[in-house]
C-alpha cells in the first residue's frame, strides 16, 4: 500500500498540469490548490480501501468538479415535479414575475426604503406594506417582521413578558425543523398556562386560568395536522369573549393564513387574517411566503393599540425584514389588492389550475417521451398543498410515470441534473406532476428525463 500511495502526485505535480493551469486561471491558484489536496485526501482513503491510484487526468477532473460545486451560488434553483405545491425543502412558494422584479430594482439601486420623498426627510421602512395590508384586510394596523415565529414572538414579548398567556394544550404544537412552539415563546419572558387536554378544551378550561397575572390568551392555529375523533376546542370569537369579560386580548397565531377563500378551490377552509379580525383578536400573526405566496416573512395586523408597541419594541429591529423582503411582499400584496393573484402568484395558479389543462401538458410529455424510445403514461394522481398548510389536503391531478429498472436510481440521477429535477416514486414507478412545475421548465424537465433513462 505504501508504494501505491507513493504513486499518488504531489499537489505541486497536479498543479503543473495544463488542467490544473486553466483551472488555476478560472478559480485562483489558492482555491485550486485547497481543491486538489482534498482530492488527494480523497484518494488516500480510497487507496485504503483497496482502490487503485487514480490516474492523473481523474484527480484533476475530481478537483474541476470540486471547485464547480464550490463556487455554485446557493440556494440552487431546482425543479419541483413532486406536486407538493409549498414545499419547505424546496424553499416554499415561488415568487411571482413582479416581485422578482421588484426585488431586483431594490438591489441593484438605492431605493426609499427610510426616505420620504414628498418631505425629503427620513420616513419609515414599513409604510408601504403596512398599507397595503390594511386595506387588503381591513386592519387598523400591521407591522412586517422577518418570519412568523418572530411576530409571534414579538408580540408575546411586548404584551406578556413577565406575566401569563393562556393556550390549549391541543395548541402546543411542533412547527419544520424540531421547533416548538412552547420552547420559542418561552424566549419572550412570558409564562405559558396550558389548559384542557390534547384532544379537547373547554370554555370553562379557559376561565378557570384567567387571573390579575393573565396578560393574553393565544390561540394556535393547527396549520400542519389535524386532531379527529373526540375532540373539542374554544372558536377564537368565544376565547374574544372570554377575553373581553376582563379585558385580556387575544392573540391569534394562524401559521400559514390565506388571503383568499381555500373552499372556493375545493379544500379544505383555511382561516382567514380578515375572519380572525372580524371575530375580534386584538393582534393577529401569519407567514408571508406559504398560502400568501410572497417571501419569508411574518406579519401581525390588529387593533392599533396593540399593534404600536410592537414597532416601539427594541426587538423589533432584530426581527426585521430587510428591503429585498419588503420589496418582494409589497409586489406580492399588492396582485391581491388588484385581485389577480390567481393569475399572477404562482402558488395561487397552481392551486387554481384546472385538471383538464394539468392532463393536456402530462399528455404532452408522455407523448414525446415515448416518442424518443422510453415507456411513460399518464395516471390520475393527487397534489398536495404541503408546507404547513392544509393539513391532508389535496387536489387531483394528472401524473406522468416513467417505466424503468430503478426508480431511486433515476431519481437520484434526476437531482444530479443541471437544473436538479425533484421527483416522487408511486407504485415502483417515478412520477412527475405537471401542477408544480412552471412552463418554462418544460424542456429542462424533458431533456433531464431524457438523459436520466437513456
Amino acid at each position: 500500500m505504501s508504494e501505491q500511495f507513493a504513486r499518488l502526485p504531489s499537489v505541486d505535480k497536479l498543479l503543473s498540469h495544463p488542467a490544473a493551469q486553466t483551472l488555476a486561471g478560472s478559480f485562483g491558484h489558492a482555491l485550486t490548490v485547497d481543491a486538489l489536496r482534498a482530492v488527494l485526501e480523497g484518494a488516500r482513503k480510497s487507496i485504503r480501501a483497496g482502490d487503485d491510484v487514480p490516474e492523473t487526468e481523474v484527480l484533476i477532473g475530481l478537483a474541476n468538479a470540486l471547485l464547480h460545486e464550490w463556487v455554485t451560488p446557493r440556494p440552487r434553483p431546482v425543479i419541483n415535479a413532486t406536486g407538493v405545491i409549498i414545499h419547505t425543502n424546496l424553499g416554499r412558494a415561488p415568487l411571482s414575475d413582479e416581485a422578482l422584479a421588484a426585488m431586483d430594482a431594490a438591489a441593484s439601486g438605492y431605493s426609499d426604503l427610510e426616505y420620504d420623498l414628498s418631505t425629503g426627510e427620513r420616513g419609515h421602512r414599513m409604510a408601504a406594506v403596512e398599507d397595503l395590508v390594511c386595506r387588503i384586510t381591513g386592519a387598523e394596523s400591521a407591522l412586517a417582521v422577518n418570519n412568523n415565529a418572530g411576530a409571534v414572538l414579538l408580540a408575546l414579548v411586548a404584551h406578556a413578558a413577565g406575566h401569563e398567556v393562556v393556550i390549549s394544550r391541543g395548541q402546543l404544537v411542533e412547527i419544520g425543523g424540531g421547533f416548538r412552539i412552547p420552547e420559542v415563546l418561552a424566549q419572550s419572558g412570558a409564562k405559558l398556562v396550558e389548559v384542557g387536554t390534547t384532544n379537547r378544551t373547554h370554555r370553562r378550561d379557559y376561565e378557570a386560568s384567567l387571573n390579575e397575572h393573565t396578560a393574553a390568551i393565544l390561540r394556535a392555529h393547527s396549520s400542519n395536522f389535524r386532531v379527529v375523533g373526540f375532540t373539542a376546542e374554544v372558536g377564537l370569537g368565544e376565547l374574544v369573549e372570554i377575553g373581553n369579560t376582563q379585558g385580556i386580548p387575544v392573540i391569534d397565531d394562524l401559521g400559514s393564513g390565506a388571503l383568499l377563500d381555500t373552499a372556493a378551490y375545493g379544500l379544505a377552509h383555511e382561516p382567514m387574517p380578515q375572519e380572525s379580525l372580524a371575530a375580534g383578536a386584538a393582534l393577529v400573526c401569519f407567514s408571508g411566503d406559504k398560502l400568501l405566496g410572497g417571501p419569508q416573512a411574518g406579519i401581525v395586523i390588529g387593533k392599533q393599540q396593540y399593534v404600536e408597541p410592537l414597532k416601539r419594541h427594541p426587538l423589533a429591529r432584530a426581527l426585521r425584514a430587510d428591503k429585498l423582503c419588503l420589496a418582494a411582499l409589497s409586489a406580492t400584496l399588492t396582485h391581491y389588492l388588484k385581485r389577480e393573484a390567481e393569475q399572477k402568484i404562482p402558488v395561487w395558479r397552481m392551486i387554481s389550475t384546472p385538471v383538464d389543462e394539468i392532463v393536456k401538458r402530462a399528455k404532452r410529455w408522455a407523448r414525446k417521451l415515448r416518442q424518443a424510445g422510453i415507456e411513460a403514461e399518464v395516471v390520475e394522481g393527487r397534489s398536495t398543498v404541503g408546507g404547513g398548510s392544509l393539513p391532508g389536503e389535496t387536489l387531483p391531478t394528472w401524473l406522468v410515470a416513467v417505466a424503468c429498472d430503478s426508480p431511486d436510481g433515476l431519481a437520484a440521477r434526476l437531482r444530479r441534473n443541471d437544473p436538479p429535477v425533484v421527483a416522487r416514486i408511486e407504485d415502483g414507478r417515478l412520477v412527475v406532476d405537471p401542477r408544480t412545475v412552471q412552463i418554462s421548465e418544460e424542456q429542462a424537465l424533458l431533456g433531464a428525463l431524457l438523459v436520466g433513462v437513456g
